[in-house]
Formats: structure tokens, C-alpha cells, sequence
């Protein structure tokens, strides 16, 4: 099977890495971003020995399955550029964390290039999974899909006939856990700035149980922190899902807010901060990253 990729990012050069090692290699990938001088795609390509294609219709073309794993505010965007070279009949799985309404338009650009559209939506995150993170597909081609995918090493089920239900169930599952991660934040530094942070979390440990709250909050704020700007893109499009459904997504368009927010602090925090292993330490250098700019001014 030939099989292509569009987008070479994080998610994507881990599918191309699993395929890779199972026996699978890509015949061909595109990145946006491929072209720029030390850009994570380019070193990946040549790290797994994977054709760039100069375009994503060019990438596409011949595949018999394309993925699309492209940050969500270029979800659309990348189909419009990947329908030109679709074959007829050919899947194009597209894994990005989008609203219901945007996958529907994504499926529409690829069934009218004649290709089928496949929706998948990745229910954990990828990096400590791989391929094998789980996904529910939807569409009128999931069950026909499925066992290929399985055959080729995807931890997919069918969910629905109807694009947009699985996405909405990752959508939905968004607004609790990338809110959870933004609340945590601005709870624990504020509670740090008047010194009350073990207090707090004596008290969320009363009432929300869990056997370690410091360290789940450590990797709450780690992943907003490292990930940023991309949970940001996805939490629009949580918001819009929330919008779809007649709902006004004030918590989720804050919670994209202070996903932007992190990406910009972690360019001003101290070297290692992030592998700061200690919640206490690691609210202390967020503290001062925050302090800084004020400092400067003064």
C-alpha cells in the first residue's frame, strides 16, 4: 500500500516513525514548513529517509492512504491543497482536532476530488502512544477502513456512520481536560505568589481525590507549557464545536487564551525550567519569567 503524510510535525513524524519501523514507510510526505532552514520536518524526513514531495497534492499523488496531521488551524487549509492529486477512491484520513463542522468541510473538499473522506479523531495523547493512541473513526468509510488501518498497526474503532460525532466526543473531552490544564495554572500560581499553594492542594486532594495532585498539576502545566501554541489552535476549534452546539464557549475561548499564553511564557523561562521536576520550583520559575519583563522596565 502506498500510503503519503501531510504534515510533519510532532504527530505526524511519530506516525511516520511507527509506520516506518513496522514495515510501512511513507512513499511521500509534506510539510508547510519543510522548506525553512533547521525546521524539525526537513530533519525528520532525513532522518527516517522520507521523500518530501514540493507540495501536498504532489505528496498525495498515487497514495492509496493519506494522512493528514497538520495543526488544526490548517486542517482545511491542507485538504484544499491535498485534493488536486487525490486518486479517485483513495482515503484521506484526516487526524487533526477539529470541530465537527470543520471536518464536515474537510470531507466535502475530499469526496468532490473523488477520494473518500476519513475522519478520525485521536482520543489520548500521541508522543507516549504512537500509532497506538487510540482513535474513533467516522464517516461512511469507517468500517471499511478499519481493518486496514488495524492491519497497519492503528488502534481504531468505528464509531459513526456520520462525520462529525467522533470528533465532537474529542472536542468535548477538550473543553474539561485543556480547561482542567488552565485553571490548574492560574490557580497554583496565584496560591504560590501568596504562599498557600500546599494548603490548596491539601484541599483539592479533599475534594477532588486523586493520590498525587502536585505531580498531576507538574504535568498539567508541563504540557500547556511545551505544547502551547498547538492546544491553543485545537481549543478554537473546541470553542467553535461548543458554538455548533448553541452554546457561548466562554470557558473554552479562555482556556485558548491562556494556552497562547503559556507558549509565550515558556520563550522567557529560565534554561531547564521544564525539566524542573518540583511543582514548588517550577511555579517559582514561571513567577519569575512573569516578573521579568517588569523587572527589565525598571
Amino acid at each position: 500500500m502506498r500510503l503519503a503524510l501531510i504534515g510533519l510535525g510532532e504527530v505526524g513524524g511519530i506516525l511516520a516513525r511507527d509506520l516506518a519501523a513496522r514495515g510501512t514507510p511513507l512513499c511521500a510526505a509534506y510539510d508547510i514548513r519543510q522548506g525553512e532552514a533547521g525546521a524539525a520536518p526537513a530533519r525528520q524526513a532525513r532522518a527516517l529517509g522520507l521523500p518530501l514531495a514540493p507540495s501536498a497534492a504532489e505528496a498525495a499523488r498515487g497514495a492509496e492512504l493519506v494522512i493528514a496531521a497538520v495543526t488544526a488551524g490548517r486542517a482545511e487549509e491542507a485538504a484544499r491543497a491535498a485534493a488536486p492529486g487525490l486518486a479517485p477512491g483513495a482515503l484521506y484520513m484526516d487526524v487533526n482536532s477539529v470541530s465537527p463542522g470543520t471536518k464536515a468541510a474537510i470531507g466535502a473538499i475530499v469526496e468532490a476530488a473523488g477520494a473518500r473522506f476519513l475522519e478520525a479523531a485521536v482520543m489520548t495523547s500521541v508522543p507516549p502512544h504512537g500509532m497506538r493512541a487510540p482513535m474513533l473513526l467516522g464517516g461512511p468509510h469507517a468500517a471499511a477502513a478499519q481493518p486496514l488501518l488495524a492491519a497497519l498497526g492503528f488502534e481504531a474503532r468505528v464509531f459513526s456512520e456520520e462525520i462529525g460525532r467522533a470528533s465532537a466526543v474529542k472536542m468535548c473531552r477538550s473543553v474539561m481536560i485543556k480547561g482542567l490544564e488552565a485553571l490548574v495554572t492560574e490557580c497554583l500560581l496565584a496560591a504560590r505568589h501568596y504562599g498557600v499553594e500546599r494548603e490548596v492542594l491539601a484541599s483539592l486532594a479533599d475534594t477532588l481525590p486523586h493520590p498525587d495532585w502536585a505531580g498531576q498539576a507538574r504535568y498539567m502545566m508541563g504540557r500547556a507549557l511545551q505544547h502551547g501554541r498547538r492546544r491553543a489552535e485545537e481549543m478554537r476549534e473546541v470553542a467553535r464545536t461548543v458554538a455548533e452546539a448553541g452554546l457561548s464557549p466562554l470557558q473554552s475561548a479562555a482556556t485558548a487564551e491562556r494556552q497562547d499564553w503559556a507558549a509565550d511564557l515558556r520563550g522567557r523561562l529560565a534554561p531547564g525550567a521544564l525539566r524542573e521536576e518540583d511543582l514548588g520550583r517550577l511555579l517559582d520559575a514561571l513567577r519569575a519569567a512573569l516578573e521579568a519583563p517588569a523587572q527589565r522596565a525598571s
